[in-house]
């Protein structure tokens, strides 16, 4: 199975399988928009891990990123596909581990913790502060909704400091479902209390993107990587670079 058919397997083949035959994926009335969820990778910036795996494997970062990010999200699909869910710190170690073996390097314990205690110093990318001020400002709820775990979240909030935005931490671990699974989506409805249309969903992603779109969110792709549309055959509502225009998205609906 190619990748292609593999995202189209695990973002629509779940969702076929999971959401109530009267919910079907559509969004529900016309509320305005009044809450945002977010995806950890939305808020926080992973790219230093990158810079971190070049210098353990000099000459072989780029290409152990490539790996390691793939297998991260592969695996956190097959385990929801399959049933046997394990968080998304284990998921990332496991990943890692097979990137390592796949362009043949030792994943000594010294690397191993290097790498993996980066993505508990995570930083928040530019905008994200100027964004998120913004919208406290005009009264909207946030939340993340995100596979991180929570001790992956307390971590990068507390070096961070921009926990006081964000009123719950929603993590794939309440569900034991990785998104793009519906249980993960539905966490936000059931936290806010809102119809889905009420709660913009901020993405990473473009397979998380699709997944939300499709179980009914309003959409914001911050596409920072400047990467092409998923073919899953779903519709977003705004992709930008960044949350620069997050903001006036969320006032426009």
């Amino acid at each position: 199975m190619n990748r292609r058919a593999f995202l189209n397997a695990a973002a629509l083949g779940a969702t076929a399988g999971l959401v109530r035959p009267n919910d079907a994926g559509a969004r529900e009335g016309n509320s305005k928009i009044r809450a945002v969820a977010f995806d950890g990778f939305a808020i926080f910036d992973p790219r230093p891990v990158g810079a971190i795996a070049e210098a353990v494997f000099p000459g072989k970062g780029a290409e152990l990123m490539s790996i390691w990010r793939t297998r991260q999200f592969e695996y956190c699909w097959l385990r929801t596909l399959t049933g046997s869910y394990v968080n998304f710190f284990e998921v990332t170690l496991d990943a890692l581990a097979f990137a390592c073996a796949s362009i043949h390097v030792v994943l000594t314990p010294d690397a191993r913790d290097r790498l993996m205690q980066a993505f508990l110093q995570l930083q928040p990318w530019p905008d994200v502060a100027s964004a998120l001020q913004q919208l406290q400002t005009a009264g909207i709820r946030m939340a993340f909704l995100t596979n991180f775990t929570a001790g992956m979240l307390d971590a990068n909030i507390k070096a961070s400091g921009i926990g006081e935005f964000f009123e719950a931490r929603l993590s794939t671990d309440q569900v034991a479902a990785f998104k793009p699974d519906p249980r993960s989506y539905q966490m936000a409805v059931d936290h806010f209390r809102m119809a889905r249309s009420a709660i913009a969903f901020v993405a990473f992603g473009g397979w998380d993107a699709a997944g939300a779109s499709r179980f009914g969110f309003p959409v914001y792709w911050s596409n920072r990587l400047s990467q092409p549309l998923e073919e899953l055959g779903a519709t977003l509502d705004r992709v930008e670079a960044g949350l620069g225009t997050l903001p006036a998205f969320v006032a426009a609906q």
